[in-house]
């Protein structure tokens, strides 16, 4: 009896496999765009890693630039993007409570190389900003708008608003961020539902 033969996989298949997590859903992944814009970033010297489950661009141990891929598009997300020039008006804001990030969002690799001047100096302008140990100033978290789901409940439960005070504001800001960020109203609520028990810990989002 013969078994058929294995065959192994080329080194760049093998570092291929490890790159994005298999948490990703396969129709988000652009791989020819995702291949585009990881060549772009680590031809400027940052270090890949992944965080979040994406492919993340760091400067030591400073996040300069994520990679991000949803159903219509895919992004390269610049951490402290709110500081970056951005002349040919490239960059949007991420929701509305979102300070420093900005995101660029492509729809294809043809975007990709139109723009890869333009995408590589925003890269080298976001490293050259962390070099220069340049921080956004963010709005407290009492500056804020909470969102309505979020606030209703806090009005509704003393005690959920007392451990809600009792956060630091970044780990404040974070779930404002988090639960803003959903576009439905029900999944805003879903969001503060599931985040109740990490607040009456004393826990951020991550922690």
């Amino acid at each position: 009896m013969t078994t058929k033969a294995t065959r192994k996989p080329a080194a760049n298949e093998t570092r291929r496999s490890v790159r994005h997590s298999p948490m990703e859903h396969p129709r988000h992944q652009y791989p020819q765009e995702t291949a585009a814009l990881q060549e772009l970033a680590g031809s400027c010297g940052l270090v890949e890693k992944i965080k979040w489950g994406k492919p993340c661009f760091t400067l030591g141990d400073k996040n300069i630039v994520l990679i991000q891929r949803f159903n219509d598009y895919i992004a390269l997300l610049f951490f402290k993007g709110a500081l970056l020039k951005d002349p040919d008006k490239l960059l949007l804001r991420v929701g509305e409570h979102m300070q420093a990030p900005r995101q660029l969002r492509l729809n294809s690799l043809a975007d990709i190389t139109r723009l890869s001047i333009s995408i590589r100096a925003l890269i080298e302008q976001a490293i050259d900003l962390e070099k220069s140990g340049a921080k956004v100033e963010l709005k407290k978290a009492s500056e804020l708008k909470v969102p309505e789901e979020l606030q209703t409940r806090l009005d509704m439960e003393p005690a959920l608003n007392k451990a809600f005070a009792a956060l630091t504001p970044g780990r404040q800001r974070g779930y404002i961020y988090q639960i803003a960020a959903a576009k439905q109203s029900a999944t805003r609520a879903s969001r503060v539902d599931k985040a109740i028990p990490r607040i009456f810990a004393g826990k951020g989002l991550n922690d």
